[in-house]
């Protein structure tokens, strides 16, 4: 925001240098980013957060500006003189579409002279970084940077019946605005329209039909509010910003709308002639419904325990009242209510009032060594969990990636782990082909596993955690519209990533496994993908990409990738030790050598191994898949590898030779396996 200090001296009188003035605002919250010299003037640039709204005109730096030095505001009266006849008989307003603007006033001065600014106007906008356009448009702009309100000046007599529609656009709809350019609306947006077309895109800008030009002669002013969600859709949807819909995205003053038409009709009157018509015509909101805030107690004691000093009663009570707020009774039982003001839509709670008298009574009071209480707290339990699966990660060579949460449509068919679900997309001013909310990380980690390869580094693992979104429902729980994924994108082999992910579970909850089951995810290869389950329920996939895939991506190498809820590895989470004592005694391990119908799955197989090992039973791992000649046709062989161990004494091979005759057997009667030679 840039505001000029010739301008903010008319509000209010100083005399210190612009260099304290803006090291006073800086500490406030209106951070300088650099002033400098314009003609006479001075253009100060004042970074305004977005919920400063009200510091987005002069009026309101110049109210920070009094609060903090605690001089008086002068705010121009605004009360132009009436001449002409009722402005009732002469236009009629009707809101068509209250929920994207609630409220909209007209005024009409006619006989007034077009042409160039006073030299004091063009100066002004000049400074602030405006060009002069004529009289008429130049006071708009004024009024604007005066007080944050948009206005627009219609060229009255071009307005078919003189009648103002506020209305949603027409789908298919077409506007030629005052930057010469046309634009396709549809029925989301807002316009102003006469009796037969649009004349303006609500909020955002107007149209070339009815500019002020200079065979203008009566003039229509309109000050209105528009919903801010509403305006900000649609200048990205059209990619037309402008200083109107900058402020109207972050909400104007809704009991100051009146004021600014009164503002630019007395202006347009001092620089342009002309008479204006009596009264106005306002539809919506009434100035009374615009002025209702619900009041805020403040506690005096709670001060001290925010801050840890001691500010003064009367100074808490002017300040607020110096920022606009309103004492709603008296102080009674240490504590007060206040109104906030209308331009003030963020102060809403206690907190914002005590921040309200920090900021401006000044933090450099508040010494370095006082005694503020503080409580500790404890890490959330996902950052708990975090670290150990990076941990895990890492160790395993894997590199954590940051990615866009935008991909393109071709993206998403890349990886489709949920079916062809419907995806959200959103209307991007600077991405309109990654404009996609990504609902798998999967592409995006694909996307950068090319990038490396492409500069040389190959061999590189990935993985990433972030929120992906499948639905834009907000009766649905967040973790299934907006679940926290982990995704891993690498060059091991299935059983290396499965190992991993292994490894990831139980550094978590040593006592988990994974279980998986055959995946029909397209993308996978023949019989090289899996759903994986915890006690259970579904935790992700996992499998090596088809060739067809990883060529769309340009990828030389086999890729295996993997994406899981995260959401699960924090629900079975048991982040405390147990201490377990080693087993010290030796371990045994054995081969067996099956051959099996081909649709007899590696997970059916190790559950019957697993079950009759009997007691002594450590571990079932796979040890290698084979079809070819030395087998039947039609069959396949998996070679099986069981580690036995007792905690309490050495094994011997008749125990052993025992367990392997269990095992032979369930799998010879459960299965129809047959032992390999």
């Amino acid at each position: 925001m840039i505001v000029s200090w010739n301008w903010l001296k008319e509000y209010i009188n100083f005399t210190e240098e612009v260099a304290t003035v803006t090291d006073r605002l800086t500490m406030s919250g209106l951070n300088l980013e650099e002033f400098h010299d314009v003609g006479k003037d001075v253009a100060i640039d004042l970074e305004v957060t977005s919920n400063r709204a009200d510091c987005l005109g002069h009026l309101g730096i110049a109210r920070e500006m009094s609060a903090l030095f605690g001089r008086p505001l002068n705010k121009p009266t605004a009360q132009p003189q009436e001449l002409g006849s009722d402005v009732s008989g002469l236009a009629s307003v009707s809101i068509e579409c209250p929920d994207l603007s609630p409220r909209y006033i007209a005024r009409v001065i006619k006989g007034v002279k077009v042409g160039p600014s006073p030299a004091w106007l063009v100066e002004r906008l000049e400074t602030v970084g405006l060009p002069s356009i004529n009289n008429i448009v130049d006071i708009t702009n004024y009024v604007l940077m005066e007080c944050g309100q948009p206005l627009h000046a219609f060229d009255y007599d071009k307005i078919e019946d003189h009648r103002i529609i506020v209305r949603r656009a027409k789908s298919g709809e077409k506007i030629m605005a005052i930057n010469q350019k046309e634009y396709m609306l549809d029925d989301t947006m807002c316009v102003i329209a006469d009796a037969n077309r649009p004349v303006a895109i609500g909020g955002v800008m107007g149209g070339l039909d009815t500019e002020i030009g200079a065979g203008t002669v009566n003039v229509l002013i309109e000050a209105a509010e528009f919903t801010p969600l509403s305006i900000r859709s649609t200048a990205r949807k059209l990619n037309l910003h402008s200083d109107s819909s900058y402020r109207f995205e972050r909400g104007v003053d809704p009991a100051g709308v009146d004021w600014a038409s009164r503002r630019c009709c007395d202006l347009i009157l001092q620089v342009a002639g002309g008479e204006l018509c009596k009264g106005s015509v306002s539809m919506g909101r009434t100035e009374n419904d615009a002025q209702q805030r619900n009041p805020i107690t403040l506690r005096f004691d709670q001060l001290k325990r925010v801050l840890g000093i001691e500010v003064p009663t009367d100074s808490v009570l002017h300040i607020l009242q110096a920022l606009g707020a309103v004492q709603h009774g008296p102080v009674a039982h240490e504590r007060v209510e206040f109104l906030p003001p209308t331009w003030r839509r963020d102060l809403t709670r206690e907190i914002d009032l005590i921040e309200e008298v920090a900021r401006i009574y000044g933090y450099h009071h508040i010494p370095e060594d006082v005694d503020v209480p503080l409580t500790t707290s404890s890490r959330p339990l996902r950052d708990r969990v975090l670290d150990r699966v990076r941990h895990v990660l890492t160790a395993a060579g894997a590199f954590e990636a940051v990615t866009l949460t935008f991909i393109s449509a071709d993206q998403v068919k890349l990886f489709t782990p949920r079916g062809d679900v419907p995806v959200l997309s959103v209307e991007h001013s600077s991405r309109r082909h990654e404009n996609v909310l990504r609902p798998t990380l999967i592409p995006s980690l694909l996307q950068c596993l090319r990038d490396n390869q492409r500069q040389g580094s190959h061999g590189v693992q990935l993985f990433e955690t972030a929120r992906v979104y499948l639905s834009a429902d907000r009766r649905q729980p967040e973790h299934q519209t907006e679940p926290f994924m982990l995704g891993l994108v690498s060059g091991r082999s299935f059983n290396e990533v499965k190992g991993i992910l292994t490894a990831v579970v139980q550094s978590v909850n040593r006592n988990k496994a994974i279980d998986v089951r055959p995946s029909s995810i397209p993308q996978f290869a023949s019989e090289r993908g899996a759903e994986l389950f915890i006690d259970g329920t579904v935790w992700g996939w996992l499998g090596e990409l088809s060739r067809e895939t990883s060529s769309k991506v340009d990828l030389k190498d086999v890729v295996t990738v993997a994406e899981v809820d995260f959401s699960l590895l924090e629900a079975i989470s048991e982040l405390h030790p147990t201490y377990i004592p080693l087993v010290t005694f030796p371990s045994i391990s054995r081969d067996l050598n099956f051959i099996l119908d081909p649709e007899v799955t590696w997970e059916q197989l190790s559950k019957t191994v697993s079950s009759a090992a009997g007691p002594f039973r450590e571990s079932v791992t796979f040890g290698g898949q084979y079809r070819g000649p030395q087998i039947p046709a039609g069959k396949k062989s998996y070679v099986v590898n069981i580690t036995y161990r007792s905690a309490d004494r050495t094994l011997t091979s008749d125990e052993i030779d025992s367990a392997q005759g269990a095992v032979v057997s369930a799998c010879t009667q459960q299965l129809g396996a047959e032992l390999r030679a």
